[in-house]
Parts: structure tokens; sequence; C-alpha cells
């Protein structure tokens, strides 16, 4: 039996399908476009995505010839809303998580609410990535649409309602909102009233690993399957992926590259502290019932290579390509181990946490006219390391305990960065046998729905495979921890100056 997972992420999605202990059958994949009509702004077409991703599960489906799919659950990038018509199409772009446009409306919900009640009711910080500040920007900016959208909506119940006419999204998207109260887990009555908003125009909240119902028949036709897969409500794709590599017990973190670099960790409650409030660390509940995941943002993550790849390693992909080769691989050819003379302030969507610095800007540093393309890649991955050792040090100050890091996405793919990350940040990582652990959680909890997985505690740590340990090489963490010291006087140093900008 098959099931099948897809994952909806910023810049491109994924469809997967495994068996029920976890073995990758086929994956296709399709890549879309961030729109950026004004600065500070990213915007999708959701309808668009949602041909793209049709055609990624019917490619795999192809692929491998399996027509009959038992169930399939969905792992969606967060924050995104998505107002609708009352047939379930996008009245408006999707603005998503990375926009930045807000400023406005959060010194409203800073005034209103605070951002101590804020974090200690939902969760989350008050920052532009929220879907609350997105939605006051509609009704503030946008009237019609406001009026008249029937739903506002995620992409994961923008795509359950796509599939299968239902209006359903998991606890765990919906607690990614600052919507959504994290403890008495519905949506908020205090927040919805403040911002004149019904509950109604909201979907129906889920345990995540919950069947919504059985596709539509036309849809499934159209992707190719011979049966109607159940379709069972996922969650963000963090912690799908959170799942995907084992993150059952409170203590597991993973670390995942991709447009964005996260790191979740799992905790047995909700850890509200001063310190990862001041730190402007998320709290949310994780796909798991009864655990929940403290989660850290680098807003840029590989996006920044894939920026650096497509404007300035036109030639590198051409080579790459006639030779079969990957493009990333080629750029990093002939690269040392040992730390480079560059220094990288990876704030190219503004900061992340812990400063939620939205004017932040990137910044190269220690240029010299023997700096070659291959110096640049090699410093973009340490000044995202860095970034992630500023907020595994917060998460630490913060009483969050961790006692082993597994590394997914695109930046696991790469054993020069998996040990860039021991050496800098001093913990052992390991990288999973699943590489598409968001796929796998997505579809772990698609076969809990569909009652194949009876234990998906069990069914996650089973289905892990901790091949390849990446310990830290003490000479260069020595070195490392002094250019660390440079890197943790960027920013202040910077800032006045990148506002400037």
């Amino acid at each position: 039996m098959f099931l099948l997972g897809l994952d909806v992420g910023t810049t491109s999605c994924k469809a997967a399908i495994f068996d029920e202990r976890g073995n990758l059958v086929t994956k296709a994949s399709r890549e879309y476009a961030v729109a950026m009509p004004q600065p500070s702004w990213a915007e999708q077409d959701a309808e668009r995505v949602w041909v793209l991703a049709q055609e990624a599960m019917r490619e795999a489906t192809m692929n491998a010839r399996i027509r009959n799919v038992v169930a399939l659950g969905l792992s969606v990038q967060g924050e995104a809303v998505i107002p609708v018509d009352a047939q379930g199409n996008a009245l408006y772009s999707a603005i998503l998580g990375m926009d930045r446009r807000t400023g406005e409306q959060n010194a409203w919900l800073r005034e209103k609410f605070g951002n101590e009640y804020l974090f200690q009711h939902t969760g989350m910080p008050i920052h532009t990535i929220n879907t609350l500040p997105k939605l006051l920007w509609l009704k503030q900016k946008e009237p019609d649409i406001w009026k008249n959208a029937s739903r506002f909506m995620l992409y994961e119940d923008y795509l359950i309602n796509k599939m299968s006419r239902h209006t359903v999204v998991s606890h765990c998207l919906a607690s990614r909102t600052q919507l959504f109260d994290l403890q008495n887990e519905l949506w908020s009555p205090e927040i919805l009233q403040a911002i004149e908003l019904d509950e109604t125009r909201f979907s129906t909240v889920q345990p995540s690993g919950r069947v919504v119902g059985k596709m539509l028949p036309e849809v499934a036709e159209r992707i190719g399957f011979s049966n109607r897969p159940l379709v069972v409500t996922g969650g963000h794709d963090q912690a799908c992926g959170a799942l995907g590599v084992g993150l059952t017990r409170a203590g597991l973190a993973m670390v995942s590259t991709g447009t964005a670099e996260v790191v979740e960790v799992a905790l047995a409650a909700p850890a509200l502290t001063p310190a990862l409030e001041r730190g402007n660390i998320s709290v949310y509940s994780h796909v798991i019932p009864g655990l929940y995941l403290a989660m850290t943002l680098n807003h840029s993550g590989g996006l920044i290579l894939r920026w650096f790849r497509d404007t300035f390693g036109r030639e590198e992909m051409a080579q790459a390509e006639a030779q079969g080769r990957d493009a990333y691989d080629w750029m990093f050819r002939g690269v040392s181990a040992e730390p480079s003379r560059l220094m990288l302030l990876p704030h190219f969507a503004g900061s992340g946490t812990p400063h939620f610095d939205t004017e932040s800007k990137g910044a190269l540093l220690g240029l010299t006219f023997s700096t070659s393309k291959s110096d640049v890649a090699k410093a973009i991955i340490e000044g995202l390391t860095f970034e992630l050792r500023v907020n595994l040090d917060l998460l630490k100050e913060g009483g969050v305990t961790i006692s082993d890091l597994r590394a997914i996405g695109g930046g696991a793919k790469s054993e020069l960065w998996l040990q860039l990350k021991a050496d800098i940040t001093g913990h052992r990582v390991t990288a999973p046998r699943i590489a598409e652990a968001a796929c796998w959680g997505a579809a772990l909890l698609a076969g809990v729905g569909a009652g194949l997985i009876p234990d998906v505690e069990r069914a996650a740590e089973s289905a892990q495979n901790l091949e390849r340990t990446f310990n830290p090489d003490a000479e260069r963490k020595k070195h490392y921890d002094t250019r660390y010291g440079i890197y943790r006087q960027l920013y202040p140093s910077l800032a006045t100056i990148l506002h400037q900008l």
C-alpha cells in the first residue's frame, strides 16, 4: 500500500510516494515564483501553485506507475493568507510569510494587545510573518477583498478544499497564525472580536492525521489515480519535517535548510518563557498530539544560495548541466574546510530571530581582488551557520535543552555544509536517510488517518537511519569560535547603516 506526501513550500512543491515503512518510491517537483510587486512585498499566485502541485503529483504517479494511493497528507508553508470566494478560488494573491508590508498593522497590535499578551496567548511574537497583521492589512488596504471574501485560508485548507471541497485546517498550522488560542486550541474570540472578524470565515480546526474526505473524482482523474485517495490533515512544513526525522520526544531538534533556515525543538509543554519572548521564538502545536515546537527562523536560508546561483552562477549552471552534476556542488568545488576570509550577514530578507529587524539587509565583508566565486559561496554557508548558532545559543538561554540536531532540506545534501554546522555550532549533526522529511511526515499522517499506521511515534522512529554523523572538529571549532565572536559584532555595527540603505 502506498501513501503520498505533498510538500508545498515557498518556492517549490514536491510530491513523494512512500510505502508504509517509509521507503521512498518516487518523487516529483515543480518550482514557482514569488512576486515582489513593491519593496518588502512577497506574493504568490495560489491558483498557479495548485496547478503545479497537481502536475507534481501526476508525474510522481506516472513515473512509478502507481495509480492507487491509499491516502494523501499535506505539508505546507506557514502564515500565508489567501482570501477565497465561496467556491474556494483565490480572490487575491497569497500574501506570504516572508512579506514585510505590515509594519503599521503590527504597531496597532502592539498598542492594542502588547507583545507579552500575544505571545502568552498564541505562542507567536509580533512580527510581519504572522497571518494576523496580514489580515489587518487586507481589511485596511483592500476593503472590497475583505468584504467579499467568503473565507480566509492558509495553504493547507486551501488545497484541502481544492481536493475535497471540505474546509478544514490542522491545529498545527492554525497555531502559526497568531489568531489561535494555543492553550485552549480554538480560534481566539478576543482577537477575532478586536479585528471584527467572524470565526465562520475560517476553516474548521482538526488534529493532524484526521481524514477530511475522499479526493474529488475529477481531481483524482486529472492526477491519474485509479481510486479516490483519502485526504488527510497534515500541518506546517517544518512540523511535518520534524515528524519525518523522528522528533517524537522532547529535546530532539532539527535544522531545516530550505528556502528559509529553521530550527525546531520538540517540547513537552509550551515554553512561553520571557527569554523566548525576548528572542522572538515562536511556540506552536506539533503534528504529534501533546507535543509542541519551539521555532527559530532565518528568512533567507538557502534562498541566498539560489540567488547567488541564478545571479552569478550561470556559467557554473551550464557546466554542471553538461556534466550531469549539481550546480551547487560545482560552485563548491575546491573549497577548503578551513574558515574563509570573508564574512556574510545573511539578512537578505531582513533578520529573523532573535532581532526580527525587517529593515536589516545583507552584507559581505572582506572582499579583495583574490576573492573567487567559490569563496563567496563558502562565505554564504558560513554566514548562515553563524546565524544558526546565534539561535541555538538563544534557545539554550531560554531553558530549551537540545540533545540531538538532525539536518534536513537541501542543505542536508552537502557534506561540506553539514560538517560546517558541526564545527560552528559545536553540536553533533546527523543527517537521516529520509531526505524528503517533510513529505514523509505528511505521508505518515496520511497513514495514520487511513488506519495503516496505528502508532505514529514508533513509525517515525523506526524509519530513521542516522547513517551520516558529523562531529565537530576540535581545531576548526576553535578557529570558528574566534570568527563567531567577530560575526556577533556585525549586526550591531552595521544596523544603523543598513537601515539607511
